[in-house]
């Protein structure tokens, strides 16, 4: 059986906050506004993998009203929904992700936030591909105030 799954995240850049993208720290003057860390990738990762299960959503699982995950770090959040995902016995087979901000680019940290989501997934890096994509000056992307990711996952299990 094979199943595919959507996740879509978008955050507010605000100064004082690290931008991160799958756990990789990118030099920035600005970062993501989250309950948790912010991590607008990992939580768009974390949603399609839980899609795919047919598990629930992030903010299901690790809810923004629970003060427990306040300031929580992203990646784990990602490796703990990956092993909801493992334990119903789903394998995966690839995650392909757009990450769309202005700035800073990606494509100079691309192969680290490849490596990152791989080792949290516990597949090959070449199961797992990132692009970057900005906003063309419209909307809040576009305007440098907000940074979205998009990503799909297909499962497998035999």
């Amino acid at each position: 059986m094979t199943r595919i799954g959507l996740g879509k995240d978008l955050h507010r850049l605000i100064k004082g906050r690290r931008f991160l993208l799958a756990g990789v720290e990118l030099e920035s003057d600005r970062g993501e506004l989250g309950h948790s860390d912010g991590d607008v990738l990992a939580h768009a990762v974390t949603d399609a993998l839980l899609g795919a299960a047919g598990i629930g959503d992030i903010g299901a699982l690790f809810p923004p009203s629970d003060p427990a995950w306040k300031d929580a770090d992203s990646m784990t959040l990602l490796r703990n929904a990956f092993a909801m995902v493992k334990d119903r016995g789903w394998r995966i087979v690839n995650v392909d992700c757009v990450v769309i901000c202005e700035k800073p680019r990606l494509l100079p940290v691309r192969e680290n936030i490849r490596l990152s989501l791989a080792a949290a997934l516990e597949c090959p890096a070449d199961a797992v591909f990132v692009k970057g994509k900005t906003g063309e000056g419209l909307g809040p992307v576009g305007e440098n105030r907000a940074v979205e990711a998009e990503a799909v996952c297909l499962l497998e299990r035999p």
